[in-house]
């Protein structure tokens, strides 16, 4: 029986809790605002499309999908409106009144930009966005576990209101105790999003049908607070299983009813011309080592949102970043919700430039950024931090040939800690603050 651990996030969002490690793959205060904080804010796409028409994005480790998603999201957002008329500002107000059937202008661009993905005058202020039909965005998602990239677009991302008297469907008291807090949403989700992602799936995975423990999933009333039921519906009528046409052709027949009857309005217009632009979403369920030591793409960013390196470190690897750097353009990116000085060491060994990601919210660093191009470095690394890159914590993992399991890494790992003369970071961490 396929192991799944859902639970509410404080945005309302689905995070997912890990038994066998006893850990969680998405933080408490929210998976949907970890995914935009970490990995969309900071690579300011707004700049990127103001010089770029087209984007390429390596999504490694895509679990239920938020990253890339997030990315969708964001796009229609806050880029794509701008991108319908690239000389007239004016016009889109125009085209608002129009879109969203006299609803008035001023409700119209709320919705717009509830994100505070970037200024509302920086995003109305920008000429030089393309027509929609000349983007094109190319988004290739890497994981190994398909029952998990499947169940991706029927997780809800923007539950505004927890059932009554809600409890996990697992048992963890840190996690319980985490639903007593206020939940407070920072991003709004567009529910199309997911709808767009189902049907870029099912183009390539049409078995997802045939899947029974996907179904079982689905059916199973302890996670229906989880999933969005008109998606879900598909696997929940039995009347689809027994209907005389192929699965995929009656997934088609019933997207169009969930796309005219369930989708807001307002956004029906810019979600019919949004799924005829040139966007690909390439879903791949392999070892992302596998998969990139045969791929010729470069990428302009890659979001590296793999499980803690402490417990699975193949992907955290200073032979695994060397075959990032082979892949990522000149002016590209990595982002990672890492600190971890092993983890900043080894970009650094494999040639990459680092800087951290900063949370204004927070008032923290919450992140790492790796690059090519220096100058694409907000906040460089404190004394602090290169001190740390020079203790026993710096010690990095080692995969030479990218084959060998994470616990071969890990026994590895240790003896080469165990080896070392670098002093200890708990003897550094004391002598700074004796200093400092």
């Amino acid at each position: 029986m396929y192991e799944f651990y859902p639970y509410f996030t404080n945005d309302g969002s689905v995070g997912l809790y890990s038994e066998t490690d006893n850990d969680i793959y998405h933080s408490t205060y929210g998976a949907l605002s970890e995914a935009y904080e970490k990995f969309i804010l900071p690579a300011h796409f707004d700049k990127f499309f103001q010089k770029n028409s087209e984007i390429k994005i390596l999504d490694i480790c895509f679990g239920i999908g938020y990253n890339s998603k997030s990315f969708i999201n964001y796009f229609i957002k806050n880029l794509y409106n701008d991108a319908i008329d690239t000389n007239n500002i004016s016009s889109i107000t125009c085209n608002a009144q129009i879109d969203t059937d006299n609803t008035t202008v001023k409700t119209y661009n709320d919705t717009l930009y509830t994100d505070n993905a970037f200024s509302k005058n920086s995003a109305r202020s920008t000429e030089n966005y393309k027509n929609l039909e000349n983007f094109k965005i190319y988004i290739k998602a890497i994981d190994t576990d398909k029952i998990l990239a499947f169940l991706s677009p029927f997780i809800v991302c923007n539950k505004k209101k927890l059932p009554k008297n809600y409890k996990l469907p697992f048992k963890n008291e840190k996690i319980e105790r985490m639903l007593k807090k206020t939940t407070e949403r920072k991003f709004e989700f567009y529910d199309g999003v997911n709808l767009l992602f189902l049907e870029k799936i099912c183009e390539k995975y049409g078995e997802i049908f045939e899947n029974q423990e996907i179904a079982c999933i689905l059916r199973d009333k302890k996670y229906r607070d989880y999933f969005d039921p008109s998606i879900c519906r598909l696997f929940i009528l039995d009347k689809f299983s027994r209907c005389s046409y192929t699965p995929l052709r009656g997934f088609y027949a019933f997207l169009h009813n969930i796309y005219y009857l369930n989708i807001s309005k307002r956004y029906k217009k810019p979600l019919k011309r949004f799924k005829s632009a040139n966007f690909i979403f390439d879903l791949k369920i392999e070892d992302a080592r596998k998969e990139l030591v045969q791929d010729d793409n470069m990428y302009d960013f890659i979001f590296l949102d793999a499980f803690t390196p402490a417990k699975c470190p193949a992907l955290w690897t200073v032979d695994f970043f060397k075959l990032l750097f082979r892949h990522l353009n000149a002016d590209g990116m990595i982002l990672t919700y890492s600190n971890s000085a092993a983890v900043r060491n080894a970009f650094l060994n494999a040639g990459f430039f680092i800087g951290k990601i900063f949370n204004p919210d927070m008032n923290k660093f919450t992140g790492t950024i790796a690059v090519k191009n220096k100058s694409l470095i907000e906040h460089e690394l404190s004394e602090y931090d290169l001190g740390l890159l020079k203790t026993k914590a710096g010690i990095f993992y080692r995969d030479e040939n990218l084959t060998d399991l994470n616990e071969a890494i890990i026994k590895r790992h240790q003896i080469d800690i165990e080896s070392s003369n670098l002093i200890s970071s708990s003897k550094f961490i004391k002598d700074w603050n004796k200093q400092h």
